[in-house]
């Protein structure tokens, strides 16, 4: 089994091909990439994943966008499916936590990784380093990535300098709340696989507190040796400005709140949804004016996938 907390993690490379291409047999893997507003970049991902032999399915999960990601990530092979027409008879929900789990019940492979669908320069290794441990190990059911995120800004690189939020706010309140998640380096990464028989039994959350969630959830469901984290290198992509970090914010310390409350360790400080004052700053005639920009932010999730398929069959009987 591979250890977790803070000991030496493998690396994308330590899985040859012809070690993974007898290990896969006839598992079947999917990967599903969530994309809005991706047209950009999601073709080149979806064309480096079709290559793969590891993979028997592509899924581009096109979530509202209003740009051509669908005709791109078409284009390029994958199999699309728009957000709001998949389960489209339950209540519509927003968020990159709906377009994974949109994605989950839209594939059908044994093993399930996901892409973020902004990356630049995807290499084939985010691929085997994913799936590497579920292919070689049947203990392990989850496998989180995590790798170096540069920031670059004004034409200065600082080779860590992404990935705020985690250092701000995730990476702190795991260390506080769950330090036995506390060993994940990128615990917010978007890049990770894991069995469907695990991510089907576990509840997603609908906006940016999916990432830390699947964490928590998971180590009740499937415990702690039952998963892992390899580097996959280098991750470079689009960063956001620091309003929407903000909010992302926001909606991680709302999503431990409440799995803090769920274990009885603790209640939310507040009712939901909690309402998120910012400051934008403008010119005016007399001088800059500081503008008020409210955002509520809440936590809709949707159910594990395995009850839901339960509660079909159910009815149908």
């Amino acid at each position: 089994m591979l250890s977790i907390p803070h000991s030496e993690p493998a690396r994308a490379g330590d899985w040859p091909m012809r070690q993974l291409r007898a290990a896969k047999g006839s598992t079947t893997v999917s990967v599903v990439l969530p994309a809005f507003n991706e047209a950009a970049t999601v073709g080149a991902i979806v064309s480096m994943v079709r290559q793969h032999e590891l993979v028997d399915e592509v899924v581009v999960v096109d979530s509202c966008s209003h740009d051509a990601t669908a005709e791109v990530a078409a284009a390029a092979g994958a199999r699309v499916v728009h957000q709001t027409d998949v389960l489209g008879h339950l209540p519509p929900l927003t968020g990159k936590g709906e377009a994974l789990w949109k994605g989950l019940y839209a594939t059908e492979g044994e093993l399930v990784a996901f892409i973020d669908a902004d990356l630049v320069g995807c290499p084939p290794e985010f691929v085997t380093g994913l799936l590497g441990p579920l292919l070689t190990d049947p203990g392990t059911a989850f496998v989180k990535g995590f790798y170096r995120r540069p920031l670059v800004r004004g034409g200065h690189s600082e080779p860590d300098g992404g990935g705020r939020v985690t250092e701000l706010v995730a990476r702190p309140l795991l260390n506080l709340c769950w330090p036995e998640l506390s060993g994940f380096v990128q615990p917010l990464a978007g890049e990770y696989a894991g069995r469907r028989s695990a991510l089907e039994a576990v509840p997603f959350v609908s906006h940016y507190g999916v990432d830390i969630a699947l964490l928590i959830d998971l180590l009740d469901v499937v415990g702690l040796d039952a998963m892992t984290q390899v580097d996959l290198g280098q991750r470079r992509h689009r960063h956001q400005d620091l309003e929407a970090l903000g909010r992302m914010s926001a909606q991680i310390m709302l999503t431990v709140f409440d799995r803090l409350e769920r274990a009885g360790r603790g209640v939310v400080p507040t009712a939901r949804p909690a309402r998120l004052d910012q400051f934008r700053h403008r010119a005016g005639a007399h001088g800059d004016v500081r503008e008020v920009v409210s955002t509520e932010i809440s936590l809709p999730e949707r159910p594990p996938l395995a009850s839901l398929r339960a509660d079909t069959t159910g009815s149908r009987a």
